[in-house]
């Protein structure tokens, strides 16, 4: 029998792949415990000054709980919206689904500081009408969040949706079963992970965007990444190789375990 494990040369190559990869990264970790007041290599001072920083600077604190926030409420709106639109699609088929679907992808395709501008505007005009929701408020960013992740999110929620056997949904309508009981009992249940899939990805997506970002906050609404590049751009602050050390740390965390559970759940039982 043919095996289809890769050899020790596609194993090296995947390797230092890693390697060009990741160096990159890991340049940033001694650079996290230099002593001096601007980013620059320890030269043998090495000091936790700037990972205090982190935790004794409000700013970080706020700008921090500020993301985290905007990243659950933008996560669970997009992913509501891809998913009512997407089994919107799949279960009714309406004639122009194929133009639905590209119009609903146009913030992916469309470049970032065209979208950016066309939030700016939005928002300003918003800001006239309500002083919650609007240029340079939490609720401001949400939605402009929404807006690009939720291309994202139809995207993996559609590709869910390709592997559900469509006779499943015919025998349950052809019993009598209701729009709501077909969607809620027979087509979530089968496209749950690819739900959560988009619910982690919307999440992360909103939680490193900058770009956009940049263009409709000022003072008040300042996310970590918002945070982290005024610090880069402006004052150069070590802090922000901590805080990045402490961001590769929990994604490489997140990947083990994620790594850990699929070779769990494949293992064979015995």
């Amino acid at each position: 029998m043919t095996s289809h494990r890769p050899g020790l040369i596609a194993l090296a190559a995947a390797a230092l792949v890693a390697v060009f990869l990741l160096l990159p990264l890991l340049a940033v970790v001694p650079v996290s415990f230099t002593a001096a007041r601007y980013l620059s290599m320890p030269n043998g001072n090495y000091a936790l000054t700037h990972y205090r920083t982190l935790f004794t600077n409000p700013d970080w604190a706020n700008s921090i709980l500020l993301s985290i926030r905007i990243g659950v409420v933008s996560s669970a709106l997009a992913t509501t919206l891809a998913t009512l639109f997407c089994v919107g699609i799949w279960m009714f088929r309406p004639r122009f689904s194929a133009a639905l679907v590209g119009f609903v992808l146009l913030p992916m395709i469309v470049p970032p500081v065209v979208s950016a501008m066309t939030l700016y505007f939005l928002l300003t005009g918003l800001s006239q009408i309500s002083s919650i929701i609007g240029f340079d408020t939490w609720l401001g960013v949400v939605l402009a969040h929404v807006v690009m992740i939720v291309p994202f999110c139809v995207v993996l929620i559609m590709v869910s949706l390709s592997q559900v056997d469509r006779r499943i949904d015919l025998a349950a309508r052809g019993m009598g079963a209701s729009v709501w009981q077909r969607a809620t009992r027979i087509i979530l249940p089968n496209i749950k992970f690819g739900l959560l899939t988009a619910a982690m990805l919307s999440f992360v997506l909103s939680w490193e965007e900058i770009g956009v970002t940049l263009f409709i906050t000022s003072v008040n609404a300042i996310t970590l990444p918002r945070l982290m590049w005024s610090g880069v751009r402006d004052n150069i602050d070590p802090a922000i190789a901590s805080i990045s050390v402490i961001l590769i740390v929990l994604t490489t965390l997140v990947l083990v375990i994620r790594m850990v559970y699929s070779s769990l759940r494949s293992a064979p039982k015995h």
